[in-house]
């Protein structure tokens, strides 16, 4: 139905524009701007809710559709050598901080929330990281301190496939025990190592066709087959298409870019999938309020206060945790870096994969959307204010 989507694009980038004029980050206005339309009784926007808002679209045009295009732009743009300075503290906010993540909030699930062993290990997942397209969409507009920027952006990008392997293991958990735990550990670094090796493989092979043509037009459709070919391709082999997008676009994005891409074909490509990642993140932030208006959030208040007490607690103690390894990162930044832990689309994406036959999905679905909704609300509001509080510019 694409006069649906015809609609829905007016809609984002006319609130996109009060966003910037009013200089509040559209994600936020976005998301309550869907809430309302989701709320009120106009025939028309009903049926286009009733239509974006079911979760095999909405699956499929963040997963398949959005999702590849924004990492791919965000890893295509990342200064690698910037990367590799600060890569101590990325691997362990990415790695270590996103496993603490997770572990705290299904333990104090299980044990506060009465959520069985399996519903606390998918919350954990789901809540374990923090979400690409929220967080380099606010951070981009707040002009940080470069390092502390590259860092927040560094660790969005690496712990999303983090966060999909864990989902993915959490999902056909039941019970725990050592052998449990040592096949998922081996299935994560399979995953992980393997979504690698593809996305290192095809920006190799991208950025040597790069080198041999002079087409800004077709080395900007190369980007296209490569960012979504690369996600295709990983998951057919079942390991991470989001890691697999990441390096593909780290290694076209510097490797690519000094062996042969020329001044003209840069600034285009930039400028292609800077407007490509405008439109998907204008769309998915009001698809999300469209799609809260379908959940019952009836006799689970107490689950989803409680949910985004814990989430909260988690994301500060994994951060000082993970932190204390890295003393060159200045104390002011550990509560930015925590509260700028926020959550998105692709939490959302991944609870609507679960079968609807899933025991508790329902309010698995809440929670997740609650606390979704709490971090764009407020953690993306009042983010700009800590940083000027805390004084780092």
């Amino acid at each position: 139905m694409i006069h649906y989507w015809l609609v829905l694009l007016a809609i984002a980038v006319a609130i996109a524009y009060i966003a910037h004029k009013i200089k509040q980050p559209y994600p936020t206005l976005l998301v309550v701007a869907g809430l309302l339309l989701g709320i009120l009784p106009i025939d028309a926007i009903h049926e286009i809710k009733t239509y974006v808002a079911s979760d095999q679209v909405f699956q499929t045009a963040v997963i398949l559709i959005f999702l590849s295009a924004l990492i791919g732009d965000a890893a295509l743009k990342l200064p690698f050598g910037e990367i590799k300075e600060n890569k101590r503290s990325i691997l362990l906010l990415a790695l270590l901080g996103t496993l603490l993540t997770f572990v705290l909030i299904a333990g104090l699930s299980y044990v506060l929330l009465g959520l069985s062993l399996q519903k606390a290990l998918v919350f954990g997942a789901l809540m374990a990281a923090t979400d690409p397209v929220s967080v380099l969409t606010i951070f981009k507009s707040m002009g940080l301190n470069k390092k502390l920027s590259i860092i927040v952006e560094g660790e969005s990008l690496a712990n999303d496939g983090v966060a999909v392997v864990l989902f993915k293991i959490a999902a056909v958990t039941t019970v725990l025990s050592m052998s449990g735990v040592m096949h998922g550990t081996l299935e994560f670094v399979k995953v992980v190592l393997g979504g690698m090796v593809i996305g290192i493989a095809g920006g190799f092979i991208a950025s040597k066709i790069t080198s041999k043509i002079d087409n800004y037009l077709v080395e900007i459709g190369l980007s296209i087959v490569l960012f979504y070919g690369a996600f295709e391709v990983a998951e057919s082999f079942h390991v991470s298409g989001v890691i697999s997008v990441v390096f593909a676009g780290l290694l076209l994005g510097t490797y690519g870019k000094n062996i042969g891409m020329s001044d003209l074909t840069h600034e285009r490509m930039d400028a292609f999938w800077e407007t490509i990642a405008f439109i998907a993140n204008a769309l998915i932030f009001l698809m999300v309020g469209l799609e809260i208006s379908n959940i019952d959030f009836t006799d689970k208040w107490m689950e989803i206060g409680g949910s985004i007490l814990i989430v909260l607690l988690a994301r500060f103690i994994a951060v000082y945790v993970s932190l204390i390894f890295d003393r060159e990162i200045p104390n002011a930044w550990k509560p930015i870096i925590a509260w700028g832990g926020l959550k998105g689309s692709l939490s959302i994406a991944l609870i609507l994969s679960i079968s609807p036959a899933f025991e508790g999905r329902d309010l698995l679905l809440a929670m997740t959307f609650s606390n979704v909704v709490f971090s764009l609300l407020v953690q993306g509001t009042t983010i700009s204010k800590l940083v000027s509080k805390l004084n780092v510019k």
